[in-house]
């Protein structure tokens, strides 16, 4: 069945403690469990402010807050800084190698030793291997598993999925130990020039919010696009969504 945004069925979850921001409550708009999703629209879900936690997609929808802003990047006018410069030198002796979105061994004990050097206060922290790859796949999405190799070694994993126009950056886990290499950072950079190669149009990179330390990252990627009241429009460096 071909769905348009019209017709996707859509339910709204209960309230709940914010995971981002302290004292607030989270509510998330998700497309209902049974609707058969497909890279074509999940794709048109993404331009509209969507993302996947596995196969759920969902949004951000609270009644008192909208702090958490759908953010991507145009790959074809994206310039990167002096720092992000240096940062493509630091990491130009990696070997990046594309792998099946399956679980192996190796990327999930990099996965729980990224999370417990990272998020250790997280519920993500207790992750099995079943919760592991629950979270990064779905049946429906075409995702690749990238291999950051240093002299074979793993040091950093980044999952992305394949769409219309766009790639999307699921999540990256990275060595711990080779923190000095700023491998988030090189991992979201080599996803922009791969999105170029492609033929993609947009990088997108989940949700950004003002408050949250944790994805102050995503701020330094210009220039960067927000989607706000129903629309993309260019996100100016230091500009408070909330």
């Amino acid at each position: 069945m071909r769905h348009s945004m019209n017709t996707i069925p859509f339910y709204l979850s209960s309230e709940q403690p914010c995971d981002y921001l302290p004292n607030r409550q989270a509510q998330s708009l998700f497309v209902a469990p049974d609707t058969p999703l497909t890279v074509t629209l999940y794709s048109r879900l993404l331009a509209h402010g969507f993302r996947r936690s596995g196969g759920i997609v969902y949004q951000p929808h609270c009644s008192r807050c909208a702090g958490c802003v759908p953010i991507r990047i145009p790959v074809d006018r994206f310039e990167a800084s002096r720092i992000q410069r240096r940062t493509l030198r630091r990491n130009s002796d990696l070997c990046i190698i594309a792998k099946p979105a399956e679980f192996d061994e190796e990327h999930y004990a990099l996965y729980m030793r990224y999370l417990r050097a990272r998020h250790p206060e997280g519920q993500m922290v207790h992750s099995s291997p079943e919760d592991y790859i629950h979270f990064l796949t779905s049946r429906w999405c075409t995702t690749v598993f990238y291999e950051f190799r240093l002299k074979g070694s793993l040091v950093a994993l980044a999952v992305v999925d394949h769409l219309e126009h766009a790639l999307s950056a699921v999540y990256t886990a990275f060595e711990p130990s080779a923190a000095a290499r700023s491998l988030g950072a090189y991992a979201v950079l080599w996803q922009i020039h791969h999105a170029k190669k492609l033929g993609m149009r947009w990088l997108y990179l989940g949700f950004w919010i003002h408050s949250c330390r944790k994805m102050a990252y995503k701020n330094h990627f210009r220039p960067l696009e927000a989607y706000l009241n129903g629309r993309w429009r260019i996100f100016e460096k230091g500009e408070n969504m909330v």
